[in-house]
């Protein structure tokens, strides 16, 4: 199901347990999110995302554009 958090793992060279670490779960944990066996929660793939310099929906598989979105000019929710 996130075959890109893995392969982003495996390019940075990180292992599992360095990433469980920071994101403040087992390394089971983590190998279960890599295999699909477990949801990633939106903050972790948050944190990934902003670890890898690329974007949640690269990570997700919703995209195929490695480069991050460029920052929003604008905080909090968009209004007209």
């Amino acid at each position: 199901m996130y075959p890109r958090v893995k392969k982003m793992r495996e390019i940075y060279e990180y292992r599992q347990i360095k990433l469980a670490t920071l994101l403040g779960v087992k390394q089971s944990t983590y190998s279960n999110y890599e295999n699909g066996v477990v949801n990633i929660p939106v903050e972790s793939l948050i944190r990934l995302a902003a670890l890898y310099k690329t974007s949640v929906d690269y990570l997700v598989g919703s995209t195929d554009e490695r480069k991050p979105y460029p920052p929003s000019k604008r905080r909090g929710l968009c209004t007209k």
